[in-house]
This record gives C-alpha cells, sequence and structure tokens, in this order.
C-alpha cells in the first residue's frame, strides 16, 4: 500500500483530498442502502478481526493499556455500533411521510434523509479506536465521505488504523490524516460539510473557532467533570465498588468518569473504607499488574502527580490505596487509586477534569446542597446517583444537567446504542450513537408535493371577498 493513500503531512495534502472526495462524490452521489450495508461490514469485521493487533498497538502507546480494557473498550463498542446501524439503516433511510394540514389538501409533503458530503473527524488519544471508528460508522451509515484525523499522541495506533481503512475503503471514500498539532489545526480549517471532534474542551473551542470562517457545522464530544451523588438511602458497599470500577477503568482516562463524589456526611468514613476495598478486590496489585492500565505520557503523568502535591499542601486528606505496598510506580506511569478527601473548591483537582485515578470526595448534610453544587458548575458530560427512592433520583435529575446520566452504575449509558450520546454546553455540542449518529450526519431535507387542486388560489391577489372567512379559519383553534 502506498503512503500517499494513507497520509497527508501538509496543509496542501488536506486540501488535495477533500477536493478528491468532493469530486467523488459530486460524481457518485449517495450511496444505495447496499453499498452502505457493505461498507460497514466490511469495517466491522475488520475490526474484530484485528482487535488482538489494536490492543497491542494501544498497549504500546500508553506504555501498558489492560488488553480486557481495550477489548471492551474499543472493539466490541465498535463492532456494536456497526451491528446496530446495518440493522436499522432501511428504516433510518426511509422516508418519512407527514401531514400537511386541511388548509393544503389535496397536497403531501415528507422528509428525505441525504449524507452532508464530506465530513471530517477529529480523534482522541484516550480511546484512539472507539473514538475514531464510532463516529466513522456513523458517518458511512449516512453516506458521507470522511477524512479522519487520529491523534498524534497514539502513533502506533494512528498507524494501524490508517493501514486497516487503506484496506477497506479507497481514499476518496475514506482517507486517514496523520500529523501533530500544526496538522490539526489545518484539518479543523477546511470546508467540512460537517466536523466531528472528541477531546478536551479547550480544544475544542479552538476547534469551533477554526471551523467558524467556512461555517462548518460542528459536533463537539468534549468532557467536565462528571459527579458522582450517593444518597442516604444508597447500598454503599455496591456505589463504592460500582464507582471504583467505573473510575478505574482506563485509569480514569475517560471522558465520563466519575470525577468527584458528594457522599453524606454522616457515612464518609464508610465510604472512604468500601472505596478502598473496593479498589484491592479489583487490582490487588498495581506495579506489574496487566489490568491496571498506566498513565498515556511524562506530561500527564506530571500533571496528576501535581494535582495531588498541591491538595496535599492545602490541607486535604489523602488516601493511596497501594494494596501490595509497591510505593512510586513513576517508571511505570502508574498512579495508585486515590481519595482526596474534602478538597478545596480552588484547587485544580476541583475545577479542571481529572483524567486519572484520582477521586475527589466531598460530604453533603442535605442533599439539596450537593444539587445546588452541582448546579452552579459547569454543566458536565456525565451524572452518576447512587440510590434507591425515587423521590430523590427525581430531585437529582430534575436539579442538574448534564450530557447524560448512569443510575446506580458508571459509564454504563454510553454503550447503549439507542441513546444518544453528548455533551451539553461548556460538556459538547450535538450527540451521536445509534440513530442520533445516523442524523448529525445527514440532511433532513423537507419536500412538499403541490397536488392538481390548489386551495391557495385564494389566498393569492387579488383577493376575493371571502377572504376574511377563510382567514378566520386559517386562525381556527
Amino acid at each position: 500500500m502506498s503512503t500517499e493513500r494513507i497520509a497527508a503531512e501538509t496543509p496542501e495534502s488536506l486540501a488535495a483530498i477533500l477536493k478528491r472526495q468532493r469530486h467523488a462524490f459530486a460524481a457518485e452521489g449517495a450511496p444505495s442502502l447496499e453499498q452502505r450495508r457493505a461498507d460497514l461490514a466490511r469495517l466491522r469485521d475488520a475490526v474484530k478481526r484485528q482487535a488482538h493487533a489494536i490492543a497491542d498497538a494501544i498497549a504500546a502507546d500508553f506504555g501498558g493499556r489492560a488488553r480486557h480494557e481495550t477489548l471492551l473498550a474499543e472493539i466490541w463498542p465498535v463492532h456494536a455500533a456497526a451491528r446496530h446501524a446495518l440493522r436499522h439503516l432501511p428504516r433510518w433511510m426511509r422516508p418519512k411521510r407527514v401531514p400537511v394540514g386541511l388548509e393544503f389538501m389535496p397536497s403531501r409533503a415528507q422528509i428525505l434523509v441525504q449524507p452532508l458530503g464530506v465530513v471530517g473527524i477529529i480523534a482522541p488519544w484516550n480511546y484512539p479506536v472507539n473514538l475514531a471508528l464510532a463516529p466513522l460508522v456513523a458517518a458511512i451509515a449516512a453516506g458521507n465521505r470522511v477524512m479522519l484525523k487520529p491523534s498524534e499522541l497514539t502513533p502506533r495506533t494512528s498507524e494501524l488504523l490508517a493501514e486497516m481503512l487503506g484496506e477497506l475503503f479507497p481514499q476518496d471514500k475514506v482517507a486517514v490524516v496523520r500529523g501533530g498539532a500544526d496538522i490539526g489545526s489545518a484539518f479543523a480549517s477546511l470546508p467540512f460539510d460537517h466536523l466531528f471532534f472528541t477531546g478536551s474542551t479547550a480544544v475544542g473551542r479552538k476547534v469551533m473557532l477554526a471551523a467558524a470562517p467556512n461555517l462548518t457545522p460542528v459536533t463537539l464530544e468534549l468532557g467536565g467533570k462528571s459527579p458522582c451523588v450517593i444518597g442516604p438511602d444508597a447500598k454503599l458497599a455496591e456505589a463504592a465498588l460500582r464507582i471504583a470500577a467505573g473510575k478505574l477503568f482506563n485509569a480514569g482516562q475517560s471522558c465520563i468518569a466519575p470525577d468527584y463524589v458528594f457522599v453524606p456526611r454522616d457515612k464518609l468514613e464508610d465510604f472512604v473504607t468500601a472505596y478502598a476495598a473496593a479498589a484491592k478486590k479489583l487490582y490487588p496489585t498495581l506495579r506489574r499488574n496487566s489490568d491496571y492500565t498506566a498513565i498515556l505520557n511524562d506530561r500527564h503523568y506530571a500533571r496528576l502527580t501535581a494535582a495531588l502535591a498541591e491538595a496535599r499542601e492545602a490541607g486535604a486528606r489523602i488516601v493511596s490505596i497501594d494494596p501490595a505496598s509497591e510505593g512510586d510506580m513513576a517508571a511505570e506511569h502508574k498512579v495508585a487509586p486515590t481519595l482526596v478527601i474534602e478538597p478545596r473548591d480552588d484547587l485544580t483537582l476541583m475545577q479542571e477534569e481529572i483524567f486519572g485515578p484520582i477521586l475527589p470526595v466531598k460530604a453533603y448534610d442535605r442533599l439539596d446542597d450537593a444539587i445546588d453544587f452541582i448546579a452552579s458548575r459547569p454543566r458536565p458530560l456525565a451524572l452518576y446517583y447512587f440510590g434507591i427512592w425515587a423521590e430523590h433520583r427525581e430531585r437529582v435529575l430534575a436539579g442538574t444537567h448534564s450530557g447524560g446520566v448512569t443510575v446506580n452504575d458508571a459509564l454504563t449509558h454510553f454503550v447503549i446504542e439507542d441513546l444518544p450520546f453528548g455533551g451539553i454546553g461548556p460538556s459538547g455540542l450535538g450527540a451521536y450513537h445509534g440513530e442520533t449518529g445516523f442524523q448529525t450526519f445527514s440532511h433532513r431535507r423537507a419536500v412538499y408535493h403541490q397536488g392538481p387542486l390548489d386551495p391557495k388560489i385564494f389566498l393569492r391577489p387579488p383577493y376575493p371577498r371571502i377572504f376574511p372567512a377563510i382567514f378566520r379559519f386559517l386562525m381556527r383553534n
């Protein structure tokens, strides 16, 4: 395979690929249902076939990524997304007849679903396959041509994606672009028909600015500080285990990882004990435990240790959970599961998304105190509530906003294909997964067909004497 087919490392080559895809889309038009299903099936089968090669590449990029986490978080969701689209695509593509109202009879109206054209996808490093290929599934299902920019922070995985997709699709259908921040900036500035970005809120702002001169519509899948609220009636040990499993998956390097926890004040110490027990059960050792993922690189490891040092200096109680007493693991880029008890709200850990296995814990006296705190902060990508009583659950849901919610568990709403996934406010713009993803990459085109008889002749000059009666009919209750 030629390098030209899978790489574009200058702004000029990016523009050339976009031009080639536009010409192909104009020449061939929207792909048929059969072609889309064939493309999705090829992609699904390739991901399944390459599962272990993908796991090896991601592990190499991370310096230690749990293989089972890769299979669960990268391979399964993409396979499930393609399978779901294959099953439901005929219904999604079908024109929808809509009523026109009595005053327009006899006529008809419909909504035609058409591909946008050429779309761009920018993927992040934390789930470099899932967050590249799940949007690609939606874009292909909708009939688009795609330029994909994977993260430069996971080069081996990006190389594997380029090779795999280069074998599956011609470059005028799907092209993989590799390069650093300069190429990413040029990519975001291209006049796509839609630009899909997953990453941090700070970079999302830059992407939106880059897209603005071309009026390129954007979907921004960002992040934020996703809270957990443990209700006064929650099963504490069960909640602690599920929060720990969600927080420590991928060592906390998930955009929807629990970012801080609110616990009833009289249960604070019980939660600390239960969480520590849960973490030890999940990961009895850390340093050489292949199930416990490393922090991606030096920069992110230093960021986390600096945030912990700041909290310690500010007087917060730090509970490091090191089951086998392995001590410092800087050489392995591993951070032990850590609780930070009652941190000040001005600390980095409470101001910025953590993206690591560190969990601040705050006590509340009244459930409304936790609700008010969450409602006063930027709206997060996810929210987790643990409790039995419906009254408490509904108070939390009614009093807060978030992109999505899982009740009595963590992360799970992400893998339900029929639930839209996306943020709100600073945690994102737009959504995807399932039919929502298909619609994100589609244009719903309104079409009106005038019948042979046209009642609107009474609504044109010269206006007839009966116009007042007609207008009264139009304005009826």
